[in-house]
């Protein structure tokens, strides 16, 4: 997905008609009453060779910010914030309202690209709506029918120089990851420079401290921080030279338990925190040190592993520790225990208060960089391998041998390795941990993400077939008839 469109618009302007009509389902429900949709809803666009992230949003009304209605508003301008591209659908039948005026003057100020649309335009009746949409000041109206599909042609004409400009800027923020290897031609560990940055995320759960350590290593306040939990609201990204690393971090959302989120906003908070994740290279899980290890600390570390990024745990507020030295044993202890599949990361201590252990922090992440992109010659994983095997040879489920035959490393950024064998699907998991740890303890490789596939290279004995083989016995019975 290149870029987002958020529809906007005075409520029963026929935007959920248009969402359903742009993912090419009935996702949103639609009514002639007025008010229907409440909540943001997302969905994959197509139009023509576009593919684009569509959001259906509440209507706009003038209402009190302790309403419903209001907080309905908020959310929807919390969508125009975050869109690349805003869709402002107005009722060419109805014309030009002061509702619509008033959101115009919103839209110009919160959202560079702008689209206005007269929806319902099919007819003579919707001639003088359309005309008065050019007052709004947004330019040329686009005449819409949401409901027959008629101008979706022009919408396309109108987005494809858009789209390739956020495409261009997609590929520019968008980490290298799954980087496929040969032995002849394998990439080096990218460096890091002031156009290409590495990309930090930040996550952990509320008031963990992540913005007041973001503003330590920027050296200025440049985040919003404070006593509450939850200020943070946007993934927000700053660019900092860290210790002389060009860097490009991202500030998330605190991170709660899903049960106890109710506010909407909080939801999309979350979501855009996420999404973070898949822009960065290493990910910061930053914990509380009076309360590490919680439950939800330990789902967002196993979210950032699954997303195949190099990790680094922290544990924040260090400076309010009195028994330091029997505190890191037992979060040393806990990780390993609560954290397998990141066996080995890296685990420092800092207090974004005072700014002590940054350094630690910035050479973890270095390392962390380092490893997530290791690559490892064939003819040495080879001979590793066959020690592997050797020391702890494979089961044999039924009576059936398992041969690993072949071993080699086809992508990086996280490290991934396939295994060529017979039975592949016979090989439990406990043999493939056995492995994969043997690999981070041999090759140091500790607490990236490793990828381990087994492809089955089927039965190659030839005496299993008689198109490949027959046995000598036999052959000068092949062929001549049986005597009676």
């Amino acid at each position: 997905m290149s870029f987002t469109l958020a529809i906007v618009g005075r409520p029963n302007v026929g935007k959920s008609t248009l969402f359903n009509r742009l993912v090419g389902r009935k996702l949103a429900l639609v009514d002639d009453t007025p008010g229907v949709t409440r909540d943001l809803r997302e969905g994959e666009a197509r139009l023509g060779d576009l593919r684009f992230t569509v959001i259906d949003s509440a209507g706009l009304e003038e209402a009190g910010d302790d309403s419903l209605q209001g907080r309905m508003r908020r959310l929807t301008e919390r969508a125009v914030e975050m869109a690349d591209i805003c869709l402002f659908v107005i009722d060419a039948r109805a014309g030009v309202t002061p509702a619509d005026q008033v959101f115009a003057g919103i839209l110009r100020k919160k959202n560079a690209h702008v689209i206005l649309a007269a929806n319902k335009a099919e007819g003579r009746a919707a001639e003088g709506g359309v005309i008065d949409a050019y007052g709004l000041g947004l330019g040329e109206p686009l005449r819409l029918s949401a409901e027959h599909g008629e101008g979706m042609d022009e919408l396309y004409h109108m987005l494809r120089p858009l789209a390739a400009d956020f495409a261009a800027r997609a590929a520019a923020d968008t980490p290298e990851v799954d980087v496929d290897i040969t032995d002849e031609d394998a990439p080096e560990p990218r460096v890091p420079t002031r156009d290409k940055p590495l990309q930090i995320a930040v996550i952990g759960r509320p008031n963990a401290g992540k913005s007041t350590l973001i503003n330590k290593i920027l050296g200025q306040e440049r985040l919003l921080t404070g006593p509450e939990a939850g200020i943070t609201r946007d993934a927000i990204s700053v660019h900092a030279d860290y210790l002389g690393t060009p860097m490009r971090i991202f500030d998330t959302a605190g991170m709660r338990r899903k049960a106890r989120i109710s506010d909407k906003l909080e939801k999309m908070s979350v979501s855009d925190g996420l999404r973070a994740v898949r822009f960065a290279e290493v990910v910061v899980v930053l914990l509380d040190v009076d309360t590490p290890f919680e439950q939800q600390d330990l789902r967002i570390a196993d979210f950032a592993e699954s997303e195949g990024r190099a990790v680094v745990v922290a544990a924040n507020k260090w400076d309010l520790e009195d028994e330091k030295t029997e505190k890191l044993k037992m979060l040393r202890e806990a990780f390993e225990r609560l954290l397998p599949q990141l066996r080995g990361a890296p685990l420092v201590t800092v207090s974004a208060r005072t700014g002590k252990g940054l350094d630690r922090l910035h050479a973890a992440i270095l390392k962390a960089h380092d490893v997530w992109n290791r690559r490892v010659a064939t003819a040495r994983l080879n001979q590793w391998l066959a020690a592997m095997t050797a020391a702890h040879p494979p089961p044999a489920p039924g009576g059936r041998r398992i041969k690993l035959r072949y071993m080699t490393q086809v992508r990086m950024r996280p490290p991934a390795f396939v295994v060529m064998c017979n039975h592949a699907d016979k090989l439990p998991e406990s043999y493939a941990r056995y492995l994969v740890n043997g690999l981070r303890a041999d090759f140091d490789m500790p607490g990236t993400p490793i990828r381990l596939t087994f492809r089955d290279q089927g039965d190659k004995n030839p005496f299993r077939n008689p198109k490949f083989h027959t046995p000598s016995r036999l052959r000068k019975h092949v062929g001549n008839p049986v005597r009676k």
